[in-house]
């Protein structure tokens, strides 16, 4: 359970715990100009949508821009749905988020697809994130309400084959944010943060051959959450959603009829403006300009449009150049199949202290029958059992039907 003085407070909690902002926060408690030079972490609303939220992904430290198709590639690279060998299939995602924090914060994830002819795929999706039971008290303390704040998807793909070895996808978003349930802030009611999104993402794979092994050279791009901003009360500033670059590479040997292995990695990072650093006075408050916006120290305006803001993202971090390079992110990960029906995966991301600090190693396996693929998940955080991410576990289950599809194949 979680208690909450403020919206806006609250808000911002979330946010940092859902990413996991705590192995740094809790080495500088403090807040001004000197410590936001050494973190300076990006935050946006609904940061659920870049949580990995399947299993397969989730034991490969969250890689899957480039990774072989499978029915999650919803959230990766919806154009790789054009290269599912089967003609349509669900799958449905349980994870446990955060029980170092809470023990009532969970992530569902369901989609499905269905091969249309031997180009055209489409997909839909949702996910479902529940913050559990929320405590609303007043500035005094007082009691207010209790809530179960939830945050939703609800997506749909079109994937389409270029040439037998590329792929292009498209991906349309409705998210929905209710973090407070009506409750008033400043004598204004709250609001649920809505807002429209779309995914753009391209796929391409090719055979190679390494000495005596066969194999398949794969990449992938996907350009994810290109949408609406979003508020939670009528009149405040809007603030950007977590749109997101990932790119990524594969590489996949067969060792023999029965082996065959895969490595990977993706970098990703956030198309959302950097904080600047605003300058303070002698008193260590902001200082303001004629208009009442505050003086930025260093950087850029953040409250720009959404097509300023992304191409802003490349250019606008205080710190110039190194800064900027600190804002990627990776993801490196290896998946081994016995016979096609047994699988192992480990992995591993990595996040600059400075955006974050999230660090952790991942391990999982996959089980798949006639029908049905059962894959498991579980991370291992940098900072053991004291890190708000420890015991995050991710189970899902695939079903496909239908014959193989020979052109993607």
């Amino acid at each position: 359970m979680l208690k909450g003085l403020k919206f806006s407070c609250l808000v911002s909690f979330l946010s940092m715990m859902i990413v996991e902002f705590s192995d740094v926060y809790a080495q500088n408690p403090t807040s001004g100009q000197e410590f936001l030079k050494d973190y300076n972490v990006i935050q946006t609303p609904v940061p659920f949508l870049n949580i990995a939220p399947d299993s397969r992904a989730g034991a490969m430290g969250d890689l899957g821009a480039a990774t072989s198709p499978d029915l999650n590639s919803l959230h990766w690279n919806a154009s790789k749905y054009a290269f599912v060998k089967n003609d349509y299939g669900f799958s449905t995602t349980y994870s446990p988020w955060l029980k170092n924090l809470a023990s009532d914060v969970k992530l569902l994830y369901l989609t499905g697809f269905y091969r249309v002819d031997k180009q055209q795929t489409v997909a839909m999706g949702i996910r479902y994130f529940t913050l559990g039971s929320v405590t609303f008290n007043d500035d005094n303390g007082n009691f207010v309400s209790k809530q179960n704040p939830n945050e939703f998807t609800i997506e749909g793909s079109y994937a389409r084959l270029f040439s037998e070895r590329m792929s292009g996808g498209i991906t349309f978003r409705y998210i929905v944010s209710d973090l407070a349930k009506g409750t008033l802030v400043g004598n204004q009611p709250t609001k649920a943060g809505k807002s429209f999104s779309a995914d753009i993402s391209t796929y391409y794979r090719r055979p190679v051959s390494l000495g005596k092994n066969e194999g398949e050279w794969s990449w992938g791009i996907n350009i994810s959450n290109i949408g609406s901003k979003i508020s939670y009360v009528e009149g405040e500033k809007k603030d950007f959603i977590p749109a997101n670059l990932r790119i990524g590479t594969a590489l996949k040997v067969d060792l023999d009829a029965y082996n065959n292995i895969m490595f990977g990695f993706d970098i990703n990072k956030l198309l959302v403006p950097t904080p600047p650093i605003y300058q303070l006075d002698s008193a260590g408050n902001y200082v303001y300009d004629n208009a009442g916006d505050r003086v930025i120290l260093e950087g850029m305006n953040p409250d720009v449009s959404i097509g300023q803001g992304i191409i802003q993202s490349f250019y606008d971090a205080p710190g110039g150049f190194s800064e900027e390079i600190k804002e990627i992110m990776l993801s490196i990960g290896v998946e081994y199949w016995y016979q096609n029906q047994f699988a192992i995966r480990a992995g591993y991301f990595n996040e600059a202290a400075m955006k974050g600090n999230r660090k952790y190693t991942t391990v999982g396996i996959g089980i798949k029958l006639t029908l049905l693929t059962i894959d498991f998940s579980y991370l291992i955080p940098r900072g053991g059992r004291n890190s708000p991410l420890a015991n995050t576990m991710r189970v899902s289950a695939i079903v496909e039907f239908g014959k193989p599809n020979k052109k993607a194949k």
